[in-house]
């Protein structure tokens, strides 16, 4: 790790998990899932290191919640301007937004998430990465 970044998670009080291998490819840098009894409809915790993001996506029937817990990241919905996330902030993305969210360039991140008003053939479309000059302008 950089010694410039800043270690803003204690992962001691929100678990790191697991390497997200199944998503792997939808994530410029390495990010982590922990489900928080995710299989009874808990959220999930996802860690993203400094500079992960997803790419942007777009979820159908369904709206996700997003929460921070530690560290800061960025939400950013196509079309306006970008929201800093930091512990607290609560983000709620109706269906058929598309957007991404990840880590600040100096700081690894965590935020659960889970999805809410799912409705029969809920999915997800994943699409382009998010340029470094797009993110970097952050």
């Amino acid at each position: 790790m950089d010694a410039q970044v800043i270690k803003e998670v204690d992962f001691n009080v929100w678990p790191k998990g697991e390497l997200n291998t199944a998503y792997a490819k939808y994530f410029t840098g390495n990010s982590y899932l922990a489900p928080l009894d995710a299989e009874h409809g808990g959220p999930v915790n996802v860690t993203f290191e400094p500079r992960c993001r997803n790419n942007w996506h777009i979820h159908h029937k369904s709206v996700q919640v997003l929460i921070c817990v530690a560290g800061r990241g960025w939400y950013v919905e196509e079309g306006k301007k970008p929201v800093e996330m930091r512990p607290g902030t609560v983000i709620a993305i109706p269906a058929e937004v598309k957007h991404w969210h990840g880590a600040a360039k100096d700081s690894w991140f965590q935020h659960l998430t889970y999805m809410t008003k799912v409705e029969e053939g809920a999915s997800t479309t994943w699409l382009d990465a998010v340029k470094d000059e797009e993110y970097d302008k952050l």
